[in-house]
């Protein structure tokens, strides 16, 4: 996987380092601190946890660039370690119940087909519930996910009640003794209905057929949105309660650094990075991984 990660935050990695040789390699070290406390800022690592980098890292200028980047790469992994947190689909249910949230465009529907064909392959019986029933493509995009996963996708109507959609999947899960359930939910209403109202209408829905459902509420983030994504997942976790996040879209984009801040300050886990298009490339997070790539 390593190898892999490094490829896709080369353009992040080559931002950082390039502000860290332009500190090193400057007269006067201390003064040209600000490029690299730019490059992390343009990295989407955020303004303070910048400025909490450089100034870890003020006494240890006088040594080597390794030297310099390992105590960098410390710092970071001591950020972000604790939110490495895999998804355990047996903590819960059966059926275990996972509702994914995030607003269009961030993949959630191919987080859900990829975790669903995952989850398959893993010898897990998965049904998928369509519950975006305001965007018809959507509902497509897994129904072709859900022929590559062989898991039945459960969906009514285009503009459908989504509430009876998460109750007829879920029921349907518990006659069929599935092992895990996933829901796909709205990221925008074509109605005046809001949002967050309609999810906590959803999250109810889910509990009616199975106590404690659902047991995962899985926000997908996209990591080229920067600050955006942690505005989102602040959204989210306000109004239903986040308890894991996917951060997709890392390939090619220079603002990886974005997973810094969401640890830090959500303190949320994060459990999938996406880093490619292809179904094996949603990769559970390492801290340790994602560190060694970043810098």
């Amino acid at each position: 996987m390593l190898g892999k990660l490094k490829t896709r935050l080369l353009r992040t990695h080559n931002a950082i380092m390039g502000g860290l040789e332009s500190v090193l390699g400057s007269e006067s070290r201390l003064s040209s601190l600000d490029a690299l406390e730019e490059a992390l800022v343009s990295s989407d690592v955020g303004a303070r946890v910048a400025g909490e980098i450089v100034d870890g890292l003020k006494d240890s200028l006088h040594l080597g660039k390794d030297a310099v980047a390992s105590r960098m790469r410390d710092m970071v992994y001591l950020m972000i370690k604790d939110v490495e947190a895999p998804l355990d689909v047996s903590v819960g249910g059966p059926p275990f119940v996972i509702m994914v949230l995030g607003v269009n465009g961030v993949g959630k529907t191919t987080t859900i087909g990829k975790l669903a064909l995952r989850l398959s392959l893993e010898g897990k019986s998965v049904i998928i519930g369509a519950a975006d029933t305001f965007r018809a493509a959507a509902i497509e995009q897994l129904e072709i996910w859900g022929e590559r996963a062989r898991c039945p996708v459960v969906k009514h109507a285009h503009g459908a009640d989504p509430g009876a959609v998460v109750f007829d999947a879920v029921k349907s899960a518990v006659a069929r003794k599935a092992d895990v359930v996933i829901l796909d939910t709205a990221g925008r209403l074509h109605t005046k209905t809001n949002l967050m109202e309609e999810l906590k209408k959803i999250k109810r829905a889910a509990g009616k057929e199975v106590s404690g459902a659902p047991h995962e509420n899985l926000l997908v983030v996209d990591a080229s949105t920067g600050q955006n994504a942690l505005s989102q997942a602040k959204l989210f976790n306000e109004a239903v309660g986040v308890t894991g996040i996917a951060v997709t879209k890392l390939d090619g984009t220079a603002k990886g650094g974005i997973i810094v801040p969401i640890a830090r300050e959500l303190k949320i886990p994060i459990r999938f990075i996406g880093v490619g298009e292809a179904a094996e490339d949603l990769k559970d997070f390492s801290a340790r991984d994602f560190v060694d790539a970043l810098i």
